[in-house]
């Protein structure tokens, strides 16, 4: 089976994490995060994955040469000007040929799903479309769906006020479709599949959907985007979550060559060669490879990528810090704050926001 896999956005909200990488490049404890999305796919019989491009597309090819990840065929279909979702959609599967029952699904959400469930479904009924529902507290950020007994959606109903919604049954951007369903989708024009295509296809009797409530996240903010580290720390998705680590008495992950001599505790993962200095602590983070802690710095819920350094003293708190950077020596980097690729922050600097590279 083939997929369509939408990874075209800019990836605003994680900005400036995003301004030289795609969202979906990002690592998510130590692994790109399309890598985790296709493996799903291929998971349930997925070979062949065309990614649908737009911002930053060469991010993608350079860094699968070989037109492979996670054990799933690539291809590309770069748009020439941004196409909305149903747009997308239909560029990337008449760039890929495809002609048979196919996948979609948006690169940024991580999901446990039962894809064969949903397939298997979506064949029972003879839909031409059918979607996967999530329910959520607040649907207000989301298309939300009602739908009959047998699974035939009534109402798709995009971002709708939160005391006006009708369900909280929200779209969780994983679709299966029949061919025909390219034909109601315009060529090259910017088509919406929320506000467009999935209402017509309502109207006509041809959209179904099947409520599941496993694993789903949509990591397009810095809380969903730390949150999904989170989540695999914790044990709330399966296996291990990154190669080459291990799980060791106290609960916490430490990778190959890691040197620990600062106290590490709670869901907490030291990558591959990193390094904990003797009265550093690492609580409740994950700490990417190759990087340092240095003496009496603390790092608490936070996200730190790989080859970072943290110098004496330095304090960080629920922050994001980027590949490469640099905290000085005595530095605060508060709660909510994301730190751009290479960025080097001077000795004593307090932080409280994004800081771009």
């Amino acid at each position: 089976m083939k997929a369509v896999v939408l990874v075209g956005g800019e990836g605003t909200r994680l900005r400036p994490l995003t301004l030289s990488t795609p969202k979906q490049m990002l690592p998510v404890v130590e692994r790109p995060m399309i890598e985790r999305v296709l493996e799903h796919l291929g998971a349930y019989g997925v070979d062949e994955a065309v990614l649908s491009l737009q911002y930053l597309p060469d991010a993608f090819k350079d860094a699968y040469p070989d037109n492979v990840a996670a054990g799933v065929r690539l291809s590309y279909a770069t748009e020439p000007a941004p196409l909305d979702t149903a747009g997308a959609v239909r560029f990337a599967a008449d760039a890929a040929g495809i002609d048979d029952t196919f996948v979609v699904v948006n690169g940024d959400v991580l999901t446990d799903l039962d894809l064969g469930a949903l397939v298997a479904f979506h064949r029972s009924h003879g839909a031409q479309g059918t979607l996967r529902l999530y329910p959520v507290e607040d649907p207000s950020r989301f298309g939300v769906v009602t739908i009959d007994e047998n699974g035939l959606v009534r109402e798709f109903i995009e971002k709708p006020p939160a005391d006006e919604a009708p369900s909280n049954l929200i779209n969780a951007g994983a679709y299966v479709l029949e061919p025909s369903f390219l034909d109601r989708v315009r060529l090259g024009e910017r088509v919406s599949i929320e506000r467009e295509t999935f209402p017509q296809m309502v109207a006509d009797g041809q959209l179904f959907a099947m409520s599941e409530s496993s694993y789903w996240l949509d990591t397009g903010t810095p809380a969903a985007y730390m949150q999904a580290h989170f989540d695999l720390l914790e044990g709330k998705r399966p296996g291990p979550p990154c190669p080459d680590v291990t799980l060791v008495a106290d609960g916490t992950w430490h990778g190959v060559g890691a040197a620990i001599d600062g106290e590490v505790r709670g869901a907490s993962l030291v990558g591959r060669d990193s390094v904990v200095e003797a009265g550093a602590l690492l609580e409740h983070s994950v700490l990417g490879a190759g990087s340092i802690v240095r003496a009496r710095a603390v790092v608490r819920d936070s996200v730190v990528m790989s080859g970072v350094v943290l110098e004496d003293g330095a304090n960080v708190v629920g922050a994001i810090l980027g590949k490469g950077a640099r905290v000085g020596a005595e530095c605060e980097v508060r709660s909510g704050s994301v730190i751009g690729f290479g960025v080097e922050l001077e000795p004593g600097r307090r932080v409280d926001g994004k800081v771009p590279g």
